[in-house]
């Protein structure tokens, strides 16, 4: 393991003196690094608007997930408290800046570089005679008959406008049909229309051109009120609060109430509202009245109002060479292809280092156990498994054919929902056995576990990972993949499959820690050992790799580690509410975070005490809802080869980054790590070090 540098030793600090970072403006800064890439020249252009497209998703969910509370505390003028009137301000500024960012790329960068490159989204103005004609046809053949415009009046109040979508405002002179005076009429844009159509072009041209669907619409807007006259008008999207909550100790059935649930989830409490630049002040002002909103909450954006559906337009673009390169990922490295896992297993432990490393091995796994006439029963926990999933075909099979299946599906998996419902149904539908994991927690372990009879005897096969039992995002994210037949560590998942179904007590368990009964208690523990090696001169080391840090006990406890000299790093890719670096409190902790082409997820948990090592993987980010509110699960690794190889790829490499990474800062500012490294005058500096690329290069198919 790579050692850090110690800081000087301070006079240590009472923790409880630590001021926490803002866990909101924390994600914020998350996103304002993703938006960095859309910055970089040297991405790819199609690839920099697809994360200018991802930024925008992320604060659809910031919105959606944690802001009605701080604009619940603006509107009753709340003054105390963690969500206050100025919590709402702070925040509203800063995602103002940032949406301001974003848009100032795309007009001013990314939509010229396109138009250099024959790219074009073309305004109405610009539109060639036979473009404007197609656009005409279009409107009339495929857009207008699904269109309902409602002018305002007592009998026709302000439409129910679902979250997320879009829709024009528009102000009409004259009178209606029935010589009335109602001026302002709603018109709601279908989902079901692509957000992005190709227009005609010259002969042998090799020129892309587009027109966006509110550019189309603009341009006949007058169609939709004969006789009347458009005098103002604006697009316009509102995003509501979209988190469900069900109390499950008063349902009776689960799957039944969100079901019920998800139909409310498109009307939710309105957060934001979204309008074209020009907008006029009084449309925007009736907008914010009829939504409740206080004027922080309208966005005026210069472009589309949900640069989420630029994805659209990128899949539509036919320019290879403004992509990515595309990434193999290879074969995993201790697996030969057409060898049994079962016998490979019984040989010792499997690491997947996914994605540089192919899902398609897990999924290999399983058919295997499901094709095996000796595997008996199947377990597996289900979180999220996306659309028309392989797996859960397989599981299905496996009840066809004869094996015992038991499936716990995470029902309150945020947005996946509706998908775990149905399959759900589906596997019950064949005869599987499917729980949803106990009353109040969300099972969050990632767990597949094979029964198989060899002989008299049966023997445990297990797949445990960071990650979820999707096939994309098992592509796009970094996580890692455990297989192993260790007696003691797959009888231990057993007991978990066995309590999650009974709800029976746990006995006690041989190798993993479990949330929320194990896990948080056995962090600290190791924590407090590490700070009292330190304390009495040992050697003690903690490298740390999640997704969010944000446990205010936790981040105590390292500070408390980091007074008594405990050397920590911590790898976090996105909240992290602990300050690095703090003179008495945080000298001996540095954090840093990953953002690159591929998505961090793993979690990596390292420990050295003296000349006692441990290394665990788990399920959980170090936050207090996964700590407490969930099942999760870690898992040490022991075999040394293995866990010389996590430390190496997880942990070391990314320690020495210095092409992706940003370092915290004491004040929550963020700071790339190229612009940290001291570089003598006269002399080179470091070689560049991108942990991504090396390890994609490492591991990618030479095929």
């Amino acid at each position: 393991m790579t050692q850090r540098p110690s800081a000087k030793r301070s006079k240590p600090a009472p923790s409880a003196a630590i001021k926490f970072l803002d866990r909101d403006h924390s994600i914020l800064a998350f996103n304002e690094r993703v938006l960095d890439w859309a910055r970089r020249p040297g991405v790819p252009l199609l690839e920099r608007l697809r994360y200018l497209a991802i930024v925008s998703s992320n604060l659809d969910e910031f919105f959606e997930v944690r802001m009605a509370p701080h604009v619940n505390a603006m509107r009753a003028n709340e003054q105390r408290g963690p969500c206050t009137v100025g919590s709402y301000r702070s925040i509203s500024e800063k995602v103002q800046q940032l949406v301001t960012e974003q848009y100032a790329i795309l007009n001013e960068q990314l939509l010229p570089q396109l138009e250099k490159r024959g790219i074009r989204i073309v305004a109405h103005a610009e539109r060639s005679p036979a473009q404007r004609r197609a656009v005409r046809e279009y409107f009339t053949r495929e857009v207008q008959p699904l269109l309902m415009p409602v002018g305002l009046d007592p009998a026709h109040p302000f439409p129910q406008v679902a979250n997320k979508t879009l829709n024009f405002i528009v102000r009409l002179s004259g009178k209606d049909a029935f010589g009335r005076e109602n001026e302002i009429a709603i018109v709601k844009v279908p989902r079901a229309l692509p957000r992005y159509v190709r227009l005609p072009v010259a002969k042998r041209s090799k020129q892309q051109h587009f027109v966006s669907i509110s550019s189309l619409i603009r341009a006949h807007l007058s169609d939709l009120f004969p006789g009347r006259q458009v005098t103002e008008f604006s697009q316009f999207r509102v995003t509501r609060h979209s988190d469900l909550a069900v109390d499950e100790e008063e349902v009776k059935n689960l799957r039944t109430a969100l079901r019920l649930g998800l139909q409310q989830r498109h009307y939710g409490e309105a957060l934001r509202l979204e309008v074209s630049a020009g907008c006029s002040q009084y449309l925007s002002d009736f907008l914010l009245g009829q939504f409740g909103l206080p004027d922080e909450a309208l966005y005026r954006v210069a472009g589309p109002v949900n640069l989420v559906r630029l994805n659209q337009l990128i899949d539509q673009i036919d320019m290879p060479a403004l992509r990515f390169d595309r990434y193999r990922p290879g074969w995993p490295a201790q697996l030969t292809a057409g060898q049994s896992f079962f016998e490979r297993l019984q040989q010792g432990d499997v690491l997947i280092h996914q994605p540089y490393e192919s899902f398609d091995a897990v999924l290999a796994f399983l058919r295997e156990a499901v094709e095996d006439p000796d595997v008996l029963a199947i377990k597996q926990t289900i979180y999220r498994t996306g659309a028309k999933s392989e797996l859960m075909a397989l599981l299905r099979e496996a009840v066809r054919r004869g094996k015992e299946v038991t499936v716990v599906v995470e029902l309150k998996a945020r947005y996946d929902e509706e998908a775990n419902i149905d399959y759900a149904e589906r596997l019950e539908s064949v005869g599987a056995q499917v729980v949803y994991g106990v009353v109040g927690l969300k099972t969050h372990a990632k767990m597949l576990l094979v029964i198989r009879r060899e002989g008299k005897a049966m023997r445990r096969y297990a797949h445990l990972s960071t990650g979820n039992y999707n096939p994309w995002t098992a592509r796009q994210y970094t996580d890692l993949s455990h297989l192993t037949a260790d007696e003691a560590l797959t009888k231990d998942i057993d007991h978990v499959f066995v309590h999650l179904a009974s709800q029976n007590r746990l006995p006690r368990l041989n190798k993993v820690m479990i949330a929320p009964f194990h896990l948080h208690k056995g962090m600290l523990e190791r924590l407090e050992a590490a700070a009292q090696a330190a304390a009495r001169g040992r050697q003690a080391r903690v490298v740390l790799k999640m997704n969010a840090l944000t446990d205010e006990i936790l981040c105590r406890s390292l500070a408390q580690a980091s007074q008594a000299g405990v050397k920590i790093d911590a790898i976090v890719r996105g909240a992290c509410i602990l300050p690095a670096g703090v003179p008495g409190l945080t000298d001996n902790i540095q954090v840093r975070s990953i953002i690159g082409r591929l998505l961090e997820h793993s979690r990596v948990f390292y420990f050295k005490i003296g000349e006692h090592e441990e290394l665990w993987l788990s399920s959980a980010d170090w936050m207090n809802r996964n700590m407490l509110r969930r099942i999760e699960l870690a898992w040490p690794v022991t075999d040394p080869s293995l866990r010389q190889r996590i430390i190496e790829e997880c942990l070391d490499i990314y320690l020495a980054d210095n092409q992706d990474a940003w370092l915290l800062q004491p004040d929550g500012r963020y700071v790339p790590a190229d612009q940290m490294i001291a570089k003598p005058r006269g002399r080179k500096g470091p070689e560049p070090v991108s942990a991504q690329s090396m390890l994609m290069a490492r591991h990618g198919s030479k095929g």
